[in-house]
């Protein structure tokens, strides 16, 4: 018999309620950038439903969404609760972004181009000041009509502006006091051709009525006489209105080198090389030249530009020298391995422009187109000539062929190829 009661069968039980914490309801906003930060197509983030093993084994309420079966950085869809992995900017392109290479060529070139105009224009700027724009163009009075090719009237003086008595000494240059025309050539830059007529300084000329160029005065013509003293009477100004009376041709500007700036210039661009066919020697200039090519130096320049009293006919042989070293001077000067290196370009431009003297409307882009067509000539583009001349005149002076005088003007004039030819 059992002792023990009837047993009954007991009831449900009501299980204990598990109330998990209460979440803020997400804004649509909220959910869609919750859903854009871990994916739509990894599961809920919360694990909705009861896991009794875990809320016992952790004592709480509280489900945390963790399951056992989902590991960090497994395939997605795998279970619930997954993390996404960081993002790796190798996993696209294999380690740093390559270089944009053609964006710092471009970037670089342009940074160039700036530096190298503003050298350009900075250097402009500096040698322009330097110039000495000292000679008054229009007070030159009757003056001819302009012509078609651009004229300059170059002239070598015999100025010892700023020589100490020892650069007077070792140069061989005397002690006058003032100046005086040592040279004197046309130079006509054409589009037919460019042509550079040297000026004896012993040719005999009229020196026309002029207006003064300090003292304002009325001048009336002087007659027959040396064209050197017309600069010794008044200046450049005097010099240019008796060119132009006794030839007929505008000049369009006026340079003037004394011997300092002309020998520290060859000495600044590292001496000039010469061919010299024949050798000769002149105590006076200090000249002593053997034959065949050579560099010379700002003394030894000096020395045979200047020479006259070594030849048979002094004057004219001279002003073939002085045409002959002044086209390989501005053949070396105008030159890319001068221009453009700042180490020879500002000493040349230094030593040069401190010392010489052109007219008031003359600019540096006048004086460098006077250097090229110097070079022009040098190189054949071209022709170099004595003022053609026909006997001699009183004081042993020499006298034009004035024919062929004319037809040169005229053919300057009119920008047309220079056919005359001197004899001398």
């Amino acid at each position: 018999m059992n002792d023990w009661p009837d047993a009954q069968p007991e009831g449900p039980r009501r299980m204990r309620h598990v109330q998990r914490p209460q979440v803020p309801p997400q804004q649509p906003q909220q959910q869609h950038q919750r859903q854009q930060q871990y994916g739509q197509g990894q599961g809920q983030g919360y694990d909705q439903g009861y896991n009794p093993s875990f809320t016992q084994a952790q004592g709480s309420g509280y489900d945390s969404g963790y399951s056992s079966g989902q590991v960090y950085g497994g395939p997605q869809g795998g279970g619930h609760g997954t993390v996404p992995p960081q993002y790796d900017p190798r996993s696209a392109g294999g380690g740093r972004p390559a270089p944009d290479w053609r964006r710092r060529i471009k970037i670089g070139s342009i940074v160039l181009a700036v530096a190298v105009v503003g050298w350009g224009v900075g250097t402009y700027a500096w040698a322009s000041s330097q110039m000495r724009n000292e000679v008054d163009l229009g007070k030159v009075i009757e003056r001819p009509s302009e012509g078609d090719c651009t004229t300059y009237l170059i002239v070598g003086s015999d100025s010892r502006e700023g020589m100490t008595a020892e650069e007077k000494k070792k140069l061989h240059t005397g002690s006058a006091e003032g100046k005086r025309t040592d040279s004197m050539m046309i130079l006509a830059a054409c589009s037919s051709g460019n042509t550079m007529v040297s000026l004896p300084r012993d040719s005999w000329v009229t020196i026309p009525s002029f207006v003064g160029s300090e003292s304002g005065r009325k001048y009336e013509a002087r007659g027959g006489s040396k064209l050197n003293a017309a600069y010794a009477m008044d200046g450049p100004e005097l010099l240019v209105r008796t060119v132009e009376y006794n030839t007929g041709l505008r000049i369009d500007h006026y340079a003037e080198i004394g011997f300092a700036g002309f020998a520290n210039i060859v000495d600044a661009l590292g001496g000039v090389e010469m061919n010299i066919e024949k050798g000769f020697k002149d105590k006076n200039s200090g000249a002593n030249f053997q034959p065949g090519t050579q560099t010379l130096n700002g003394e030894q320049a000096l020395a045979f530009v200047r020479t006259r009293y070594a030849f048979a006919e002094s004057d004219l042989a001279r002003t073939k020298n002085q045409q002959k070293f002044l086209s390989a001077l501005a053949n070396q000067a105008a030159t890319p391995g001068t221009i453009l290196n700042p180490f020879k370009l500002y000493p040349t431009l230094g030593a040069g422009l401190d010392t010489l003297i052109v007219d008031k409307d003359m600019s540096l882009y006048d004086l460098g187109k006077m250097f090229f067509a110097m070079k022009g000539i040098s190189g054949g583009d071209g022709k170099s000539m004595n003022m053609p001349i026909n006997g001699t005149a009183p004081q042993g002076s020499l006298k034009w062929d004035m024919p062929k005088v004319k037809q040169l003007v005229e053919q300057i004039r009119t920008d047309q190829p220079v056919t005359v030819t001197a004899d001398r």
